[in-house]
């Protein structure tokens, strides 16, 4: 199996004693709770406040500070000791932020996954087990009945969708400028096909780059209104169109452009399906693919990561995609996204690793030649 070096040292052998192994063990059981209580030491403001103190709160400051009760105050601030949030000064009993507290406080990622897994995943998440029996998204149904959450994101509750759509474009967004520069300056892209566009967040950047550029972007019909809505008056959105498909219908096949077609783009997409949903969208890409065309797949896969915290977020989300997204699909392996390119037909020219939060993009093309990799493959 392929593995980054950071992921491979924490993967492939024992870190733990057993007495840290057993405290984690109970990590694991108490886990909701952890949340919950952290999530609450950030809502009520008791970190920024012990950040931001000189020498400590002490119990009874932070219950003038919070206005909440001396029990509330109490049971957080004594969950949170044994959680690693807050340290106390036996001496003095007065409070601090340890690291891992500031981590909670500071670290966008992070607080952008709190969010998403509050408000997005957390109720659904009780149905795991259904959803990995009968593949399905069985926690969906808190939201609405639709077979997948895509179908339902446009009509979700407004804090449900701000914080889905947070944590997507936190991840895409950050790796933007450098995928920019290999898409339109080193391969000279043109014309592009943005698969599954979204609110046309990447159409924006590609027509802003270059104003010789064209997008249209392809998604669910009710998701390419979202888009145009949020394109309408924007610099660039004249050369931005929409092609309503659902490209979970194995006829479904992508608009042939006039002129040809430089690229297609699929950002944070192909983790949306299945294995062998992927294998017939990449064929579909590649019927509407010229000798010189360019597929680029950006996806965070989790074995390509510096750091082992990437990765545990990474193999995480794929149990999102089991009990809410659609029940079928995953961050993927990169050694299980080569093999679904090939056998769709195509071969991945290049890999380009390190985008902003961990991206990669494979760069494929659609005749039979010898795969050049990069150094970094």
């Amino acid at each position: 199996m392929h593995l980054f070096p950071d992921i491979k040292r924490r993967y492939t052998s024992e870190q733990l004693s057993a007495r840290e192994a057993q405290r984690q063990a109970e990590f694991i059981a108490w886990g909701p709770i952890v949340f919950q209580a952290s999530r609450l030491m950030l809502k009520f403001g008791i970190l920024d406040m012990l950040r931001d103190s000189d020498n400590g709160l002490s119990e009874a400051e932070i219950v003038e500070k919070t206005g909440l009760t001396r029990y509330a105050v109490k049971c957080l601030l004594e969950a949170s000791l044994s959680i690693g949030t807050v340290l106390i000064n036996a001496e003095t009993d007065r409070y601090t932020i340890s690291k891992t507290g500031w981590f909670l406080l500071n670290d966008p990622a992070t607080r952008v996954n709190i969010d998403f897994n509050h408000d997005v995943n957390y109720l659904g998440w009780f149905h795991l087990e259904e959803a990995l029996k009968e593949g399905r998204p069985a926690g969906l149904k808190h939201f609405g009945d639709w077979p997948t959450l895509y179908e339902g994101l446009s009509s979700l509750p407004r804090q449900v969708q701000d914080s889905w759509f947070a944590f997507d474009h936190f991840y895409s967004d950050s790796s933007f400028p450098e995928a920019l520069r290999i898409v339109l300056e080193e391969h000279r892209v043109r014309s592009l096909f943005d698969v599954g566009g979204n609110t046309g967040k990447w159409a924006l950047q590609c027509v802003g780059h270059d104003k010789d550029v064209e997008v249209t972007v392809l998604d669910l019909p009710q998701q390419i209104k979202m888009m145009q809505e949020n394109i309408a008056g924007k610099p660039g959105a004249d050369r931005i169109k929409g092609f309503g498909i659902n490209l979970l219908d194995e006829k479904a096949s992508f608009p042939k452009r006039e002129g040809g077609l430089d690229a297609i783009w699929m950002s944070q997409f192909l983790d949306c399906f299945s294995e062998e949903e992927i294998v017939s969208i990449l064929r579909r890409a590649k019927q509407a693919m010229g000798t010189d065309t360019r597929l680029f797949i950006m996806e965070t896969f989790w074995d390509r990561q510096r750091f082992e915290p990437a990765a545990l977020c990474l193999t995480m989300t794929s149990l999102y995609f089991t009990a809410l997204a659609n029940g079928n699909s995953k961050m993927y392996h990169s050694d299980d996204m080569r093999r679904l390119v090939r056998q769709a037909g195509l071969q991945i020219e290049s890999i380009h690793d390190g985008l902003g939060q961990g991206h990669s993009i494979m760069v494929c093309r659609k005749e039979e030649a010898t795969t050049q990799q990069t150094a970094n493959d």
